[in-house]
């Protein structure tokens, strides 16, 4: 058998199945590449405080590295807040110059830079 034939396959599936059922099946094959979230222990939670209280302080930018759900994302960014209350940290990206907030329980690594 040819490499012809072989990669014909999900083509010829796919040209058959509805929109959303293509849509069901990359959201399948997404869910297998989610990386889940580690568990941080608490000298590094408190390490994390630490920075995060810092930079609120000093003004420093920083760069923070939290779980999005599938996977990391990084960004760097000007703390404003922390508000305990709701457990986010509100803070403005470095680049584009957007306010967001992130959740604090997302949180994996802080990097003041």
């Amino acid at each position: 058998m040819d490499n012809r034939n072989r990669d014909r396959g999900t083509i010829k599936w796919t040209s058959l199945m509805l929109p959303e059922h293509v849509e069901m099946v990359k959201q399948v094959w997404k869910e297998d590449e989610r990386i889940e979230k580690p568990i941080l222990d608490e000298q590094q939670m408190e390490e994390m405080g630490f920075k995060l209280q810092r930079a609120v302080s000093d003004g420093l930018p920083i760069q923070i590295r939290y779980h999005n759900g599938f996977n990391y994302s990084e960004e760097k960014v000007k703390v404003l807040q922390i508000d305990l209350n709701v457990r986010k940290v509100k803070c403005i990206t470095v680049r584009e110059k957007l306010h967001t907030s992130i959740n604090i329980d997302q949180i994996m690594d802080v990097t003041i830079i």
